[in-house]
């Protein structure tokens, strides 16, 4: 973090593109060569180092939309000069990523739409490709047996919370996420003294918002909120305000949502909020490319 924060983004942004290319490169790689985990392939394994691809895409296309929206504000309401190039890279990295990892390409999306929209791009131009991306997600979670369990599973968990017996199949996790929650009360059983890590799968991962408000209770989950809602507050308020250029302004809001998204999301699932999705928790789940 230290070395990159003294590169100027104006160097960065002239490789912008190149950057676009390799991470399209590297996630269809991953498609033809890429290593499945828990029924899922999204990570690429070169030289026995292994990561995921879309977390190295994601952060590309977000610098190269910044990129592309800073350079063409003089005709930013412009269907073919602007909305189009811009698209083409939002869609197809977006669809790349979808077909493995859905979740993530949710989010994406949402990032990619917000600063577009703070980069005022036209409104009726965000609308047609919010209605793509509706169509898109819902093409993708058709084809997924196992999204569609997820969606299944949580409409039936926001109807009725089961207490009296244990879930086997797609609820189990989010089942085991509220024990978690609920054990953990106001202050927390303590550290280290979490017992639904031993049951919940990727404890120290997906659903470690869980095991947090389990040992540190309600108030040490609150606390970890109040972080990345001040962590909002000044990515947005004050830094992306206080950049010197437009670009610098977007890629502070892109940067700061990329963020706190994905911590957002992360409680939300494990709170029972949201369904079952297998995002990190930035700076407290474990893990290399996320990191």
């Amino acid at each position: 973090m230290l070395i990159v924060s003294k590169i100027n983004y104006h160097t960065l942004a002239k490789f912008s593109r190149i950057g676009m290319v390799l991470s399209l490169f590297l996630l269809m790689a991953v498609l033809a060569f890429g290593t499945e985990q828990f029924g899922a392939k999204r990570w690429l394994n070169i030289a026995g180092f292994s990561f995921q691809p879309s977390m190295v895409a994601s952060v590309s296309l977000i610098f190269h939309i910044c990129v592309l929206l800073s350079e063409k504000q003089d005709y930013i309401k412009d269907f073919k000069k602007t909305f189009l190039p811009i698209m083409f890279w939002v869609i197809l990295t977006c669809g790349l990523i979808g077909i493995e990892d859905f979740s993530s390409a949710g989010i994406l999306m949402i990032i990619c739409l917000t600063v577009m929209f703070i980069g005022r791009v036209s409104v009726m131009q965000l609308g047609g490709l919010i209605a793509i991306g509706i169509v898109g997600g819902i093409l993708l979670i058709g084809q997924s047996g196992n999204r569609q369990d997820r969606i299944e599973q949580y409409i039936t968990q926001v109807k009725d919370i089961p207490s009296t017996q244990i879930i086997q199949g797609s609820g189990y996790q989010a089942q085991q996420a509220h024990i978690a929650i609920a054990r953990g009360e106001l202050l927390g059983v303590g550290i280290g003294k979490s017992a639904q890590r031993d049951f919940l799968p990727a404890p120290y991962n997906d659903f470690i918002f869980a095991i947090i408000a389990e040992e540190y209770g309600l108030f040490g989950a609150m606390s970890l909120i109040l972080i990345f809602t001040l962590i909002l507050i000044r990515g947005v308020v004050f830094i992306s305000r206080k950049a010197e250029d437009n670009l610098g302004s977007l890629l502070a809001v892109a940067s700061t949502l990329m963020i706190v998204l994905y911590g957002f999301v992360n409680a939300g699932v494990a709170s029972g909020i949201l369904p079952v999705t297998g995002l990190p928790m930035p700076f407290v789940s474990y893990g290399g490319t996320s990191m």
